[in-house]
């Protein structure tokens, strides 16, 4: 397969990347410091590297570097930095996504792209009906207030669910929400449910970004895992050793 990778750069997309090049998937990367990239990814054949801001491609540039992919995964995230958290680009997640699925739209493929995107346990999934205690709720609604980049992955998440839906012709989704995110070097076992066991805000679990990159290629590279999963949010979180 051909899978076009953003956010790759990132700690949890450069795990992605490397899952996918070890399953010998052709990758393309789109992003703005190639010079930060490893040099193991410099000289992989399998792997394209596009030197751009994605938000800066033009929609031909985008339905041109989509054309070929039956994958796109989104791993970009806010740096957590003030600058990337209260600067723009306020919906990078959001728009990137919709610009995405809009350049997928375009080529009308002939069978559906999967679209993998990397959100998080503070978003609800809101068709299942998720439950949520009071206080979790207020320290949610505090974040939206306070937090660009939550109200930007919820609204990535809603686009998929609500706009593309589950029955589209071009495109099927599977958003990823993993739990706290931790650094690992090995992937470990870890456990996907349809919703939280616990709550995100007081009592979160673990997950390291191996075995996220790990499940998200797993969607991507096995169809029956990916048909267990398609047009949900699944939870993912590591097991203590």
């Amino acid at each position: 397969m051909t899978v076009l990778v953003v956010g790759a750069s990132g700690a949890t997309g450069s795990k992605l990347v490397e899952q996918l090049l070890a399953k010998n998937h052709q990758v393309k990367v789109i992003v703005r410091s190639p010079e930060k990239l490893p040099e193991s990814w410099k000289t992989n054949g399998n792997l394209e590297i596009i030197s751009a801001s994605i938000l800066e491609l033009s929609d031909t540039e985008m339905v041109e570097i989509v054309k070929d992919c039956q994958a796109v995964a989104s791993c970009l995230g806010h740096n957590l930095t003030f600058k990337g958290i209260y600067g723009q680009p306020r919906k990078l997640v959001t728009d990137a996504t919709r610009r995405l699925c809009h350049a997928i739209k375009s080529n009308h493929p002939q069978s559906p792209t999967k679209f993998v995107l990397m959100n998080t346990t503070g978003n609800r999934n809101r068709d299942l009906n998720e439950p949520i205690s009071f206080a979790q709720k207020c320290v949610i609604g505090l974040l939206r207030l306070l937090l660009p980049p939550h109200v930007d992955n919820e609204k990535a998440a809603d686009y998929l669910r609500t706009q593309i839906g589950q029955n589209n012709n071009f495109i099927e989704w599977v958003a990823v929400r993993p739990d706290g995110l931790i650094n690992e070097d090995k992937v470990t076992a870890y456990e996907i449910h349809p919703s939280p066991t616990r709550s995100a805000i007081f009592n979160a679990g673990k997950v390291s970004r191996i075995n996220v990159g790990h499940f998200m290629a797993n969607l991507i590279d096995n169809d029956n895992l990916w048909a267990t999963w398609k047009g949900q949010m699944p939870v993912v979180y590591s097991k203590l050793h």
